[in-house]
């Protein structure tokens, strides 16, 4: 397969490659084009076939005139003619409708090989972006490129652009056999179609502007929709339903007044394009015409009636050619969106270094996210950052929301690279460590678990496909999950969303084995007990306790009862670690730590529950 996705160097300045000239010299290329180039010649020539089916699909019409001018013709039936026309409308039917079944299939593989080629292209190349790309971005973002904007250009590959070819060749056969047949009918039939295209273009104007507008949003849509969903569970439990659907229905909303001011403006044009270009209408015109100018004695009487089959081909594609030229802005806009997934900046692979030992160390560490519109440089988050953690111990972030516990902690896993400063683990920088190797010997559990819809031996298996069911089950059983998945309909081959459905304490479970099968000697922990309830809360913290021994483990932690064991805690604020010691130490300080303790210790007992 041609990877659709082309390296910097070979990039316009607009994002897309260049395309050669008759001259040798280079432009740039849409990213529709971009898109289609793999395709673009079996594209031709499923277009090109339409059309001559097109063409030869209009012989039968044309035959009919012919038969009725044979047979009645003054000096009498031709009766070999007509026999010869109705052979000529016998074969044309027959050819336009292989023809026709032929472009169908050529055109249909066409875009089965590019929908292949941008959806591989895609996964490579999210596969690549820094893994902390994704929390910046909604996953309705990622939901439209990858089937919403990828079915907008297969609407355009395998029925757009062919239909197009008949809209063209259609009409213009059409009005080549009638302006041999009387030129000043002809005029008269073309009539409708200069008014209709007047109308048409009115009712068209400004469509590239809110075709993007269409698309912003309904990809709002699309992101509120899927962020609503995702949170139902929690939002209706604490009875928040009213203030979480708020942005769903604002989103909702705002498409809404925009669809329908939309439609308004082209109201009018539109319906009064489509009366005039109506097969009716441009047939009683002609007809009427062709009855006048033949009582003049202009022309023969049986002129009208290949004028009365044929002039409503003139205008009958200027029916449809509106939503086709609306499906190709809506393909651009699409290939668009597409174009710009692929050109996000990958993670740079790392060089050879191997890391030795586990040891983790964070060095004069500054970091900015980059900004939305991708210029300048963004708000410094962490600043200054030095931090050891040492083989077999537990280091603990705490600290206020917003302090920059999450970013530090996913340094080492490379979700992003630092601006300043370095990341060591082993005696490595982690950019010089392939991404495979450093993936080894580093693992994350998150805070919001996702499972796949797998069975939940795959789901443990994931960072080690290879394991055995023995290893596999034994990881389980450490975790704490084992007893749970065996209750299952089908143990361990049960899926999860069909026959597995885990609480969230549960689910944590197993990705704590999911972590301990990996087996990473450095280990990173964001609050894996927040999504869980009391009653499992317990399991939970027996399954760390297995899952920490012999690690080098980092976790972040909201609850400070959950990290008072730990052998250091790092108390971070405004992006900086201010204090840094045992639980002990830190209480007899009286700093910012103990300050956070005695909050989080009075809230708990004034019953307002922990600070999370």
């Amino acid at each position: 397969m041609t990877d659709v996705s082309a390296p910097p160097a070979n990039r316009s300045p607009g994002g897309g490659p260049r395309g050669a000239t008759a001259r040798g010299r280079r432009r740039p290329a849409g990213p529709l084009g971009v898109l289609l180039r793999p395709v673009r010649a079996r594209v031709r020539a499923a277009v090109a076939l339409q059309a001559l089916a097109g063409v030869l699909g209009l012989f039968p019409l044309i035959a009919v005139a012919e038969v009725a001018r044979a047979l009645l013709a003054a000096g009498g039936p031709d009766a070999a003619r007509a026999w010869t026309w109705a052979a000529v409308a016998l074969v044309a039917a027959l050819a336009a409708s292989a023809l026709s079944a032929v472009s169908v299939l050529v055109g249909h593989l066409a875009d089965n090989d590019m929908q292949l080629d941008v959806r591989r292209s895609l996964a490579d190349r999210l596969g690549r972006v820094p893994l902390g790309w994704f929390s910046g971005r909604g996953s309705g973002r990622v939901k439209k490129a990858l089937h919403d904007d990828i079915d907008e250009v297969h609407s355009l590959v395998a029925h757009t652009l062919p239909d197009l070819a008949t809209v063209v060749t259609v009409p213009a056969t059409a009005l080549v056999y009638l302006a041999v047949v009387d030129w000043r009918l002809t005029l008269v039939a073309l009539l409708p179609v200069a008014l209709g295209v007047l109308l048409f273009a009115r009712a068209m104007s400004g469509s590239m502007r809110r075709m993007a507008e269409y698309a912003a949003a309904m990809s709002d849509v699309n992101t509120a929709a899927v962020e609503f969903i995702d949170g139902i569970t929690v939002v209706k439990h604490f009875g928040g339903q009213r203030r979480a659907h708020e942005r769903f229905t604002r989103a909702a909303d705002r498409f809404a007044d925009f669809f329908i001011a939309w439609s308004r403006s082209t109201m009018a044009p539109s319906v009064g394009s489509f009366l005039v270009l109506s097969p009716v209408v441009v047939t009683v015109v002609v007809v009427a015409a062709g009855a006048a100018t033949a009582a003049l004695g202009w022309n023969d009487p049986f002129d009208v009636v290949p004028f009365a089959l044929l002039a409503p081909a003139l205008c009958a594609p200027m029916n449809v050619i509106g939503s086709r030229v609306q499906q190709i802005q809506a393909a651009r806009a699409a290939a668009g969106r597409v174009a710009d997934l692929l050109a996000e900046p990958e993670l740079p692979e790392g060089g050879g270094a191997s890391p030795e030992g586990a040891r983790v160390v964070f060095s004069d560490v500054a970091f900015a996210y980059p900004p939305a519109d991708g210029q300048g440089s963004g708000e410094e988050v962490l600043r200054g950052v030095d931090l050891v953690l040492e083989p077999g111990t537990v280091t603990a972030l705490v600290g206020p929301s917003g302090a920059g516990k999450t970013t530090l902690a996913t340094l080492p896993a490379r979700f992003h690279d630092v601006t300043a400063g370095s990341v060591t683990v082993g005696g490595a920088d982690v950019r010089d460590i392939p991404a495979a190797e450093l993936y080894r010997k580093v693992g994350f559990v998150f805070q919001e678990v996702r499972l796949l819809r797998e069975s939940i031996a795959a789901n443990i298996a994931l960072g080690r496909p290879e394991a055995t069911r023995a290893e596999i089950e034994a990881a389980a059983r450490a975790a704490r999950i084992d007893e749970r998945i065996q209750r299952l309909p089908r143990g361990y081959d049960s899926v999860v969303g069909e026959d597995a459905e885990l609480s969230g304490g549960e689910a944590q479970r197993v990705s704590i084995a999911r972590a301990l099968l990996a087996d990473t000697p450095v280990l990173v922990l964001d609050e894996p007990t927040a999504a869980s309830d009391p009653v499992s809360e317990a399991a939970v913290q027996d399954a760390l306790s297995e899952l920490a021994r012999g690690r080098t483990v980092l976790v972040i932690a909201h609850r400070l009862a959950t990290v008072t064991g730990a052998d250091r805690i790092a108390v971070m604020d405004g992006g900086r670690i201010v204090e840094s010691g045992t639980h002990d130490d830190l209480l007899a300080r009286g700093g910012r730590y103990a300050a956070l303790w005695r909050a989080q210790h009075d809230a708990t007992h004034d019953g307002g529950g922990d600070d999370r």
